[in-house]
């Protein structure tokens, strides 16, 4: 059966629109856990009689920042990228294209062998299609885990600031 490159083309591109996605909400998170520990700590001073005052409140705090630095290690995570190198060299593979060829003329070649063979076309194209879907598997486990410590941290924050607003008012 005749295959179409197309279709290997199209799964780059919708992979590569899943890599952005899984670095477009890890890196909301970050905004949004940089944006409320920037208040807190702004307004820590307010906080200050409460924490002195309350163990309860003080622990809730502790536990609150913990859960927010670990959504932020996760979605920190996500933007490292950590690739498993032992695989064959592949001509679509950025980093063999730099690495494993001695310059761009001994690249150009074996790029142009491999894509005038089918079978070896659409072996090393099927590879990389493997590779990224580690990568975005890798990423979406991150953004996944950052997700669920953010909203541990929510469900600590709410008590907080209910403390907060009945000793302020």
């Amino acid at each position: 059966m005749k295959q179409d490159p197309v279709n290997y083309w199209e799964q780059f591109e919708r992979l590569e629109r899943l890599i952005k996605a899984s670095e477009l909400k890890a890196g909301l998170i970050f905004s949004f856990h940089g944006l409320i520990l920037g208040l807190f700590f702004d307004r820590v001073h307010t906080f200050q009689p409460i924490l002195e005052r309350s163990n309860f409140f003080a622990i809730a705090v502790g536990i609150w920042i913990l859960f927010v630095l670990i959504s932020i290690f996760f979605a920190v995570k996500c933007f490292i990228p950590r690739m498993e190198l032992n695989y064959d060299t592949n001509v679509f593979f950025f980093g063999d294209a730099i690495n494993e060829f001695e310059n761009e003329k001994s690249f150009s070649e074996a790029f142009m062998k491999v894509c005038g063979d089918e079978e070896q076309l659409y072996e090393q194209l099927s590879e990389q299609i493997h590779v990224e879907s580690k990568i975005i598997n890798y990423k979406f486990r991150y953004v996944k885990r950052s997700i669920i410590f953010m909203s541990l941290s929510l469900m600590v924050a709410l008590p907080i600031i209910i403390l907060v607003l009945v000793n302020v008012f």
